[in-house]
């Protein structure tokens, strides 16, 4: 399916992916890895937010006794004039992945009363997720505003998106907020219902908005050549694109260039994995867009939300850059 829309949000704008297993803990069900979660939102705000800000979370917490402090002293307008435009997705995680897995919710099949549950039961997750998230950006005085996909419309179509408007989304980032989409379970007009990743909306966002850089956050520090756990495994430094789709590595060089890089994928992952962000990544990196995968929470990953990658790439980095062959 193609989409025609093609929105200009201005210049100074960056996409942040925060890979589901860099802001919980997969292997305990919806557990948030909290410490990672709190330096994410603060790099978020470091790389968005010129000046002072203050909390934006007036909420009281289930069971909390907590009197919600609202700060009613006006913030300097020119910070939110400085401020860069930024559109946060991320993905499920600990959350939502057990249920769709379990309810075959990715396969379809909505006139079965499991996966119809489990579509319910997946939602319910991942937008507790979601929540929490935009909770967490809020405090740190990021106007956040949290945009579940079905909720805004979209579907997919034999697994591939299909009906997709980003104009909700354009309009919330022109009247001065951060949207923050998860991926979702949706509709499907062949099969029922899918799951729709973050990976896939980021691209998707990137195709129609056309950020200047998109930063892929995930539990490791980028691409390697076989899985991270491996004693031998060697962080692919630079990958380059081609207008074909076709794609090399630039840095390091590595001895047998015919090898294909091994990746591997949790068993109760429904979304693909690093193979999916790996796709997407190349496909926007097609565009012109410089794409960088980089470890959540780290100096690394700070620097190439600030936007501290683009003239040139420091030999202490670590991290993958994938971006258009010259």
């Amino acid at each position: 399916m193609k989409f025609s829309n093609v929105y200009f949000i201005g210049a100074n704008n960056c996409f942040a992916d925060i890979g589901g297993a860099a802001i919980t803990c997969k292997n305990e069900l919806e557990t948030i890895n909290e410490e990672n979660l709190t330096i994410v939102s603060s790099q978020l705000r470091k790389s968005m937010i010129l000046g002072t800000t203050h909390g934006m979370d007036w909420s009281r917490r289930p069971g909390s006794l907590e009197i919600p402090t609202v700060i009613d002293d006006d913030v300097n307008p020119q910070s939110e004039l400085d401020s860069k435009k930024f559109i946060v997705v991320h993905g499920a995680g600990s959350f939502g992945h057990f249920q769709a897995s379990k309810s075959g919710v990715h396969k379809g099949g909505l006139s079965k009363p499991l996966v119809k549950s489990g579509f319910v039961a997946t939602r319910i997750s991942v937008t507790s997720l979601n929540l929490e998230i935009v909770r967490a950006l809020a405090k740190e005085g990021i106007p956040s505003i949290g945009m579940s996909p079905f909720s805004c419309g979209w579907s997919t179509c034999e697994k591939n998106l299909a009906v997709a408007d980003a104009s909700t989304i354009v309009k919330a980032i022109d009247s001065g907020f951060v949207p923050v989409l998860h991926g979702d379970a949706v509709l499907d007009s062949s099969q029922g219902c899918t799951i729709l990743s973050g990976d896939v909306i980021i691209r998707h966002l990137a195709e129609e908005l056309r950020p200047d850089y998109v930063v892929f956050l995930t539990d490791v520090f980028g691409v390697y050549d076989r899985p991270p756990t491996e004693s031998n495994a060697v962080l692919l430094r630079e990958i380059a694109v081609r207008e074909d789709g076709s794609w090399s590595v630039l840095k390091p060089e590595l001895q047998d260039t015919s090898k294909q890089v091994e990746i591997t994928v949790a068993a109760h992952d429904t979304t693909g994995g690093m193979v999916t962000k790996i796709s997407e990544a190349a496909t926007i990196a097609r565009l012109g867009i410089d794409v960088y995968i980089v470890k959540a929470a780290t100096s690394h990953s700070l620097m190439a939300l600030q936007g501290g990658l683009k003239e040139s790439i420091p030999d202490d980095w670590l991290g993958t850059v994938i971006r258009l062959a010259k």
